[in-house]
């Protein structure tokens, strides 16, 4: 590895990140082929454009591959799947040495790539940018390594912990949310991150809780492309969702119920009426099983789930274990109270938490934690 390896391997990264919201369920990648130190040929995957991040580049590079060097961000594949395996493609076009930032996380192609690829006789050097590469397949890992998603736990605080400010009347103002005049809790830096991770996310997650305290839209605004609907999920055990709530009005084959009622009661047919999916889990003390529900989520091919609720499922969810990552903004403000702590769970032991950074938005600071890891755990 040198200089060069590392300067074009951020360049192969950058393009991973325009696949960001377009390579779902396939992994995010991006490559470049570089020969005599000058770019000829580079590209991203996009699941809906089929080909694979490296064979983009190499139809670019047309003939001139021939002794080039191939930038990665993932490990190469050597099976058929939806197309043929990309080291086959890669050795008949004479590339001469292969940069991959990690392994592929998947079982039926880790480490395989690489073998094929020294077989033929090109060098193959690894790890280079691999943090990055990881941070942009986690959920990726996550799903074809257990076939759950991703859990990301987002969270707006003040400083003393709470997810809501004081109103003058009843209700209050919680997380990101501005309702009836009220102060947003964090800045629009902080608002607009909010709306990158919502894009970068297969499905947000809420309790009714949140529903009915802000009546959010919950949606991806962000601006930019995404192949699919972000999909809207609330867990509602008692099915209280109001149709008039705007998470309602606005469902467009992008709302998903889950709940321990009845689904042919008088509710779930006038929601169902509405074009409302619901799916029915088991409930233990009132409260859904959230593992039953990733299941779910993971069979409809959900890798990356952005939790966004109150202190009551945000409890359970760290309860459960099924949180894989904090991300949790904290503006300079006082609630002055403790009536909407981060989250409820009596008795709640986390391990230590891993690979903490933290980065401002505004007047706000922001804190990223890991609790699990998805190409481990």
């Amino acid at each position: 590895m040198n200089e060069h390896d590392i300067r074009f391997m951020e360049h192969a990264l950058a393009l991973a990140r325009e696949g960001v919201g377009l390579a779902s369920p396939n992994p995010t990648v991006g490559c470049v082929i570089v020969n005599n130190g000058q770019i000829i040929g580079e590209g991203f995957h996009q699941y809906d454009w089929r080909d694979h991040a490296e064979i983009v580049a190499l139809k670019s590079a047309k003939e001139r591959g021939r002794g080039s060097t191939l930038y990665v961000t993932l490990e190469p594949c050597s099976r058929t799947g939806r197309t043929g395996p990309c080291t086959e493609a890669i050795i008949s076009a004479g590339v001469q040495r292969v940069v991959a930032a990690i392994e592929d996380p998947n079982p039926l192609n880790a480490s395989r790539g690489f073998e094929r690829l020294g077989l033929a006789g090109i060098e193959v050097v690894k790890d280079v940018g691999e943090d990055e590469a990881r941070r942009l397949n986690e959920p990726f890992a996550c799903w074809i390594r257990t076939k759950k998603p991703f859990v990301t736990l987002k969270s707006a605080l003040t400083l003393d912990g709470q997810l809501a400010l004081p109103r003058s009347g009843k209700k209050r103002a919680r997380g990101i949310g501005k309702r009836d005049g009220h102060e947003w809790i964090t800045s629009e830096e902080s608002r607009l991150e909010v709306h990158r991770m919502r894009h970068a996310s297969d499905a947000l997650l809420t309790g009714i809780g949140t529903i009915l305290a802000d009546d959010p839209l919950l949606t991806d605004r962000s601006g930019l492309q995404r192949r699919r609907r972000l999909l809207r999920v609330v867990l509602d055990s008692k099915l209280r969702l109001p149709p008039k709530s705007r998470i309602v009005k606005t469902a467009d084959d992008d709302l998903l119920i889950f709940t321990a009622g009845s689904l042919k009661s008088a509710k779930a047919r006038k929601l169902q009426y509405a074009g409302i999916e619901m799916v029915q889990v088991k409930a233990k003390a009132g409260r859904l099983d959230l593992r039953a529900v990733l299941t779910e989520l993971g069979r409809r091919e959900i890798l990356s789930v952005l939790l966004e609720a109150g202190p009551t499922l945000n409890g359970a969810a760290l309860a459960a274990g099924v949180v894989h990552k904090l991300f949790l903004f904290y503006a300079p403000k006082i609630a002055g109270d403790n009536r909407v702590p981060f989250a409820l769970a009596p008795s709640l032991y986390l391990p230590p938490l891993r690979n903490i950074r933290t980065q401002g938005f505004g007047p706000d600071i922001a804190m990223e934690a890991y609790l699990r890891d998805a190409f481990r755990d």
